[in-house]
């Protein structure tokens, strides 16, 4: 599998600039976990935090779904890999998790995302409420908070690639 990622037009309108950003962002993590086998994916980056590719991967499925699903649909859709007794466990990889699984959820949660998110404009609020501040959020601010989830966490990945394979780039 490789990845293309394309950069958003720059003349685009905003919601395509949003969307655009958004997917380059997925993209970009899709690009960082590449080529490597599970146990290369399964490291972590530095004792003692369990931070990993695959965890990373796990994490933005749980993000997707939460934002686009539960937020923005007001869907009742349960975390996938967290829970109330751990709250990390997206972050805690096994043996047993493998990219293969891992990847095709996120993938569905991205594919909801994108369906979800078409029938609604950017200045629409959700029908969910934000979990800390119980308020309705617009599909702008989700956009906007979801580009800056992936590029935080892309950084995270450009410094878990470089270690476990000597791997760089943007």
């Amino acid at each position: 599998m490789t990845t293309e990622r394309r950069l958003p037009e720059t003349d685009a309108d905003e919601r395509t600039m949003l969307e655009g950003w958004l997917e380059f962002h997925r993209q970009t993590l899709a690009v960082k976990c590449e080529g490597l086998t599970d146990a290369q994916l399964r490291t972590a980056s530095v004792e003692p935090s369990p931070l990993s590719l695959l965890g990373l991967v796990r994490h933005m499925a749980d993000v997707e779904r939460s934002w686009y699903s539960r937020v923005l649909a007001g869907a009742e859709a349960p975390p996938l890999y967290w829970s109330d007794e751990d709250p990390d466990g997206d972050f805690s990889v096994t043996e047993a998790d493998t990219w293969q699984e891992t990847y095709a959820t996120w993938q569905a949660e991205i594919e909801a995302a994108r369906a979800t998110a078409a029938d609604f404009g950017l200045d629409d609020l959700s029908k969910g409420l934000h979990r800390r501040t119980g308020k309705r959020i617009s599909l702008r601010w989700i956009h906007t908070h979801m580009i800056e989830e992936y590029a935080r966490h892309n950084g995270h990945a450009d410094l878990i690639r470089e270690r476990i394979d000597g791997a760089t780039g943007d």
